[in-house]
């Protein structure tokens, strides 16, 4: 039986989660709601979690004794990894000395960079993925590129919201792909994933809920991504009825793998009926920020509940729904929103600000999110929000 005591009690239940972005701060807020004490950690003061978080700490991610300093202080009874770019060898050592690790220090650990998912999926689980070598070399990546054909992707195995990804289209262009993966890469990793280019149909985030009382899925997310970064995303994606069986049978023979409670955010490509796993993020994804207005429990109330071990009954989905991101683009450390009186005149449409402090180049700061009599209603009645909010650097 879950008990939950009282915030900055000494019966409290602490939670310290690890990123504090846009992705952390709606799950602290869910953990709040539950009255569960938070502290937000991440390698930049005043980031989004930290601004409504009961505590925080900046510290360097990726030094486990920072790290391991930090939780020793805290106590949490729940470690709750937001990001990949984590010391994961110091949630190992905390797991083994008795801390819980959201889903479990191994999965943080196998999906801190893409090697480690995907040898667990096709090697030791044997699902279907398109092609793919690693290299960590200049001449191992051009072997690779050879050996997997062109086109092909190039990313590194470490990194998030598509930084360092790019196309090889051909070999006059394969170098600039092995620099952008080596300057786009998160911590000390030099190892890129080169892969082959599946003419998909289309893509999907599926869902997956580890949860006391077994598996839960939600309804499939369809998406448009920019460079590997997610720009818009609609819910239900339409889907056929035996692929997407197809679909969650893997979702749940891997997260199953990966052990642990919580949400996962587990992508595929899909061509005609067949199914290629394609990367998975054991914590809230992106793209389900359309959840936030298409779902009676968002993906970030689901992994709050999950964690906790508490019961997921049946998730409703309220209609068709989507998100469109909003980009700043610049130089700034106080940027300035206009436009949301205009964004909101419509029913049925909301605005997520971040809270992001600065701009360094192109970053996400916001979100729209709008229902609609159709996906392609509210695809667009949520494209037409964001495109109404300005920015001032």
């Amino acid at each position: 039986m879950t008990t939950i005591g009282t915030p900055l009690s000494d019966g409290a239940t602490r939670v310290i989660v690890l990123g504090s972005g846009e992705l952390g701060k709606e799950v602290v807020i869910e953990l709040q709601r539950l009255g569960v004490e938070t502290i937000a950690v991440d390698r930049y003061s005043n980031a989004p979690a930290m601004q409504v978080a009961h505590r925080n700490h900046t510290i360097n991610m990726l030094d486990a004794s920072e790290l391991t300093s930090v939780v020793e202080t805290e106590q949490p009874h729940l470690i709750v990894p937001e990001i990949e770019a984590i010391a994961t060898s110091a949630l190992m050592e905390l797991e083994a000395r008795g801390f819980r690790v959201i889903p479990s220090a191994n999965a943080a650990h196998l999906t801190m960079n893409r090697e480690g998912i995907r040898t667990l999926a096709a090697k030791d689980l044997k699902v279907p993925v398109s092609d793919y070598r690693f290299a960590d070399s200049v001449q191992s990546f051009f072997d690779a590129v050879e050996q997997i054909g062109i086109p092909c992707v190039v990313k590194p195995t470490m990194s998030s919201s598509g930084k360092g990804q790019s196309v090889v289209k051909s070999l006059d262009d394969a170098l600039d792909s092995w620099k952008c993966a080596q300057e786009g890469t998160r911590g000390a990793a030099e190892k890129v994933i080169v892969e082959q280019m599946i003419d998909f149909d289309y893509e999907i985030t599926l869902l997956t809920v580890q949860h006391v009382n077994g598996v839960a899925f939600c309804e499939p997310i369809g998406h448009r991504q920019v460079g590997g970064d997610y720009q818009e995303s609609w819910q239900p994606h339409p889907m056929d009825t035996e692929v997407l069986d197809e679909c969650k049978r893997i979702a749940e023979r891997v997260t199953g793998a990966l052990g642990g409670r919580g949400i996962y955010g587990v992508e595929f490509f899909i061509k005609g009926v067949q199914v290629y796993f394609s990367e998975l993020s054991p914590r809230p994804h992106d793209t389900g920020m359309v959840t936030l207005i298409s779902q009676d429990m968002s993906e970030f109330a689901l992994h709050a509940r999950a964690i906790l071990d508490l019961p997921v009954p049946n998730i409703e989905l309220y209609g068709p729904s989507a998100s469109a991101v909003l980009i700043v683009e610049g130089e700034s450390e106080s940027v300035r929103f206009r436009g949301l009186e205009d964004a909101l005149t419509e029913s049925g449409v909301q605005i997520r600000l971040f809270g992001k402090p600065s701009v360094s180049g192109e970053r996400r700061m916001g979100v729209a999110l709008a229902r609609g009599t159709s996906i392609d209603d509210a695809r667009n009645r949520a494209q037409t929000a964001a495109n109404k909010i300005r920015f001032e650097l």
